[in-house]
């Protein structure tokens, strides 16, 4: 039987590669998106109807983390991966940003994907991996340069999170991971990026699976390399 996963924010960029990674190793894939509009996803529907299916969901909305609930309450998933994230640019300044895209970039980054998590944990199986979309930004101990700053904010709380939300229950079967791609090639990683999408997902993919059954939580790189807090 084909094994499951859950992509939370897939209609595009690294959501859509690791979608597209998931079909090419014979998973059967749940992906989301915001909208109902056209998308490359709905193509990736198109090319494999027995493997993907397509949910709508917006992870700053509660009634729509619930709807999703509820819609995948009789479903079991070996692996689910909360990627949707934004991003206000490298020039972001805590002395320059507004309260609104500040609150915007916090929730959307740090609460949403644990709270959506938090809805989501009792439709992924009792052994399986739960992982979000971190990045190396949200390390503090690496921040040696600044720039990115409500970026690097919002992926530290998420670390922070994370961590706390783990930590609370002690007998917990499942592993948890914080994800870094690195610097990728995408439209909010910019054209300047190290890594092409290629280079980065399949590789984080691999690191992620690799860590099946390895329990609590884990803070790897796209190398498999561990990253301090």
């Amino acid at each position: 039987m084909a094994q499951s996963a859950l992509i939370i924010g897939a209609s595009r960029g690294l959501g859509l590669a690791i979608v597209a990674e998931f079909l090419k190793k014979g998973w059967n894939v749940v992906a989301t998106e915001r909208s109902t509009s056209r998308s490359e996803l709905k193509d990736y529907r198109t090319k494999f109807p027995s493997q993907l299916e397509i949910e709508t969901v917006d992870i700053n909305s509660t009634e729509s983390v619930d709807t999703l609930r509820s819609a995948l309450s009789a479903r079991k998933f070996d692996f689910l991966l909360v990627n949707a994230g934004v991003a206000l640019g490298a020039e972001d300044r805590i002395e320059t940003v507004s309260a609104d895209d500040f609150i915007r970039v916090m929730r959307t980054n740090g609460l949403s994907p644990v709270a959506v998590i938090s809805k989501l944990k009792n439709c992924v199986s009792e052994k399986g991996t739960i992982a979000a979309m971190s990045s190396s930004l949200g390390s503090v101990a690496l921040n040696e340069h600044g720039t990115w700053e409500v970026y690097r904010a919002s992926k530290a709380a998420l670390n922070t999170l994370m961590r706390s939300y783990v930590a609370r229950d002690k007998a917990d079967q499942k592993t948890y991971l914080l994800l870094d791609p690195g610097w990728v090639r995408t439209d909010m990683g910019g054209a300047e990026a190290d890594l092409s999408v290629e280079q980065s997902i399949p590789r984080l993919i691999d690191v992620a699976l690799a860590q099946s059954n390895a329990r609590g939580l884990h803070y790897l790189n796209y190398k498999g390399e561990v990253l301090p807090w």
